[in-house]
């Protein structure tokens, strides 16, 4: 199926995620003054654009710089050029409306067993082969059934379901920026975390403007080979290489995922080389979890990573320094749990999204008392 191909049949406003099952949120609370509309589009002017002549315009919001005529849209097909200004056309309408475990996004050092109410738009500015969320990330917005959802009722709901966090999630949030800026604001007003699961692949004014804002990422740190990320996503690596330094500069605290697919990204020297520079430019205390693939999308033909092939990466991210490597989308394997980097306790269980803290106290190991770096509460309102 061709990228901005969509299948016609509709899409549900509330569908679930591969990784999980149905969402959380019940339907009968979305009558409580919601409204969900196919196509519903709000433009909202952005900021992150220059004209260039002719009513020309260049996005300043990704690496990509599109160059958009009037009347066209850049990459992400989410933006478009109306008489020379650029607008976003997803803000206010979330296409995804989930309560969600944190573990889902996948936090092992966010505040565990906490909920996380999750919302994407359509779009995004890759191409994955491998997209568990395509239906949507490579869709317009036009395509898919979207809520009417300001940032003050994102919050608010996020509070009423009892959620520690909001999210964005399930597609490149940063395509969505302005209404995720937006959201982040009122989480902070109101005590909430704001967290975000990105490909890292965004301009350095985009997430200054968001940091002050944001309190954790998971980045897809999809690989460290720069044709990898040509072939598989259509975009490059040292983008995302940067992002994960900036957020590092910021003190945002950051989780990495790298989905090992077989024959493509999980060579020996692919691992060990990942793993070295994680190490040397953000320290051995970044979470990096090694997930399993499933087919999905344009890679239905290849098989799911062997467990083997997971235990390998772990293993290599030990051996080079890394001091909390996890295996993902395995379901039970001891790896999915966090041990004591000191004195190998374990701290926290997880099989699946289930999560037990065994011997683990305010961020510290109970048997040792070592520091465990993560955001283990919740954040109080400013006074």
């Amino acid at each position: 199926m061709d990228r901005r191909c969509f299948l016609k049949t509709g899409l549900c406003a509330l569908w679930a995620c591969a990784l999980g099952g149905p969402p959380f949120l019940p339907s009968r609370a979305l009558g409580a003054g919601l409204k969900l509309k196919k196509g519903a589009l709000s433009p909202h002017p952005s900021p992150y654009f220059i004209p260039i002549g002719s009513g020309t315009i260049r996005c300043l919001l990704c690496p990509r710089r599109c160059e958009v005529d009037p009347g066209e849209r850049g990459y992400c097909e989410v933006r478009e050029n109306r008489d020379g200004i650029y607008y976003s056309l997803v803000y206010g309408n979330p296409c995804a409306v989930h309560v969600d475990p944190i573990e889902k996004k996948p936090f092992f050092h966010v505040i565990p067993t906490t909920r996380s109410f999750s919302i994407a738009t359509a779009g995004c500015n890759f191409d994955c082969k491998f997209c568990q969320n395509w239906e949507i990330s490579q869709a317009r917005p036009e395509e898919t059934r979207n809520f009417l959802l300001a940032p003050a009722q994102v919050v608010q709901l996020a509070a009423q379901y009892g959620c520690a966090s909001v999210a964005s999630t399930y597609v490149e949030p940063t395509i969505f920026l302005e209404y995720m800026l937006d959201i982040a604001k009122g989480c902070r007003e109101a005590g909430l975390l704001k967290v975000m699961h990105s490909n890292g692949f965004v301009e350095k004014k985009p997430l200054e403007d968001l940091a002050p804002y944001l309190d954790a990422a998971c980045i897809d740190l999809k690989g460290i080979r720069d044709a990898y990320y040509r072939e598989m996503t259509e975009g490059w690596v040292q983008p995302v290489l940067d992002t994960l330094k900036r957020l590092k500069e910021k003190g945002i605290h950051t989780e990495i995922v790298n989905l090992l697919i077989p024959g493509k990204n999980d060579a020996d020297t692919d691992l060990r080389d990942l793993c070295r520079w994680i190490v040397a430019e953000l320290g051995p205390d970044v979470p990096v979890h090694f997930t399993r693939f499933y087919p999905r999308y344009k890679l239905q033909g290849l098989p799911p990573t062997p467990v083997a092939t997971l235990e390998r990466a772990h293993a290599t991210a030990l051996r080079e320094g890394l001091r909390f490597p996890y295996i993902g989308n395995v379901p039970g394997h001891p790896a999915e749990s966090t041990f004591c980097p000191r004195c190998n306790t374990l701290l926290i269980r997880r099989t699946g999204y289930r999560t037990e803290p065994v011997r683990f106290r305010d961020g510290h190991c109970a048997q040792c008392g070592t520091a465990i770096p993560g955001i283990w509460k919740r954040p109080g309102k400013p006074a």
